[in-house]
């Protein structure tokens, strides 16, 4: 139970600190998608 414990805590830490980098490339994915969809019209 702690490893779980320990893991979850460590895959939380790591999002705290890359939770602005995965928003950008998340606004980056859905900008190229959406820019596809428009281009394809």
């Amino acid at each position: 139970m702690q490893h779980i414990k320990r893991g979850y805590r460590g895959l939380s830490l790591l999002f705290n600190l890359n939770w602005d980098r995965i928003l950008y490339l998340t606004t980056i994915a859905v900008a190229l998608l959406a820019g596809g969809f428009i281009g394809s019209l």
